[in-house]
């Protein structure tokens, strides 16, 4: 890959080779390949969000215009624009019922929650979104390094050396390119099934919101390397006798490819007591991801139950010793 890096004609901004759009304005990079081209579409009822700063197309039917990553009315109507297109679209399968009664189970979870919070809490805001993501997939070569648990008979000390190498293959290795969704969130509610994805004609995409790309794929690539280093640990640890640790990979990336591709989340935003939280569900699946309020009595309830406990350890260790 070239290292040649264009600049934005608008504002100047630097622009990857593999980019299609300025990742700061959105403006379509000059001087691309025909075949380029054929990777970007025109989306039409596009708004950014003046709250949490997301880009959409928003839902053509939408008789109300609210962003539905943070709630706020303070939306700015954007042009036609050229986008990066999805190669594959992944159906929204939990309906809107189900969406609700997800949220109201996970609502009445959790010890460290208010006792109050499944009745109190109410639905601000809740719309199924499609949220772009990059799929890459790899073939990985690595060597690996780690100290064992299992020495050999007669051997001194308590860990040994050992080493080899693992040759892996990994698809569906998701990365979000969310700009209002974090990192964090955008792995909680993965995974997706991509092979029901659909190709972008058989979806109607003019009666939802799409989120637009935002991570491009030169800030995504890194983040899969990473993903992919991750996996191998994993992998190699299995090749350790008995116990391991500093286990060390060296991983060598083959093929490295992505696509982009859209896929369903329920974004939801609850109240409780005047405070708002964000909560997600995967559109495909149900699995939820949320932020959750704490209570603080039952925090201080257990620091003074510790605190408590403490002391009293502190007394009795006191009597053993004078005895």
């Amino acid at each position: 890959m070239s290292d040649l890096l264009e600049k934005c004609s608008v504002c100047g901004a630097l622009i990857d080779e593999e980019d299609l759009f300025c990742a700061n304005c959105g403006t379509e990079a000059p001087h691309r390949e025909e075949s380029d081209q054929r990777e970007s579409t025109t989306w039409r009822h596009n708004f950014e969000c003046r709250g949490c700063g997301a880009s959409m197309s928003w839902d053509a039917s939408a008789k109300a215009l609210r962003c539905p990553f943070c709630g706020s009315s303070d939306l700015d109507e954007q042009r036609d624009a050229r986008v990066l297109a999805p190669k594959r679209i992944v159906p929204l399968t939990v309906d809107r019922e189900q969406a609700r009664s997800i949220l109201r189970q996970w609502l009445g979870r959790g010890f460290w929650r208010p006792g109050d919070l499944a009745s109190v809490a109410t639905i601000d805001e809740m719309r199924p979104v499609f949220v772009p993501y990059w799929v890459f997939e790899a073939r990985t070569h690595t060597y690996w390094t780690a100290d064992s648990s299992k020495v050999p008979f007669g051997a001194r000390g308590d860990w040994v050396p050992v080493s080899g190498e693992h040759h892996g293959r990994y698809q569906g290795v998701l990365i979000g390119a969310s700009s209002a969704l974090t990192p964090h969130e955008t792995t909680a509610i993965c995974p997706f099934d991509l092979a029901r994805g659909r190709a972008p004609d058989e979806v109607d995409l003019e009666n939802v919101i799409v989120e637009q790309f935002r991570v491009q794929r030169k800030y995504a690539r890194p983040m899969a390397r990473q993903g992919l280093e991750n996996l191998e640990r994993e992998a190699c640890s299995q090749y350790v006798p008995g116990r391991n640790r500093n286990l060390k990979v060296n991983v060598r990336l083959e093929n490295l490819s992505s696509e982009p591709v859209l896929v369903p989340v329920w974004i939801m935003a609850y109240r409780y007591r005047d405070e708002l939280y964000r909560f997600l569900i995967n559109g495909q699946t149900g699995k939820a991801w949320g932020e959750a309020p704490l209570s603080w009595l039952k925090v201080a309830a257990a620091v003074l139950i510790a605190a408590g406990v403490i002391a009293l350890i502190a007394v009795i260790a006191a009597i053993a010793s004078q005895a």
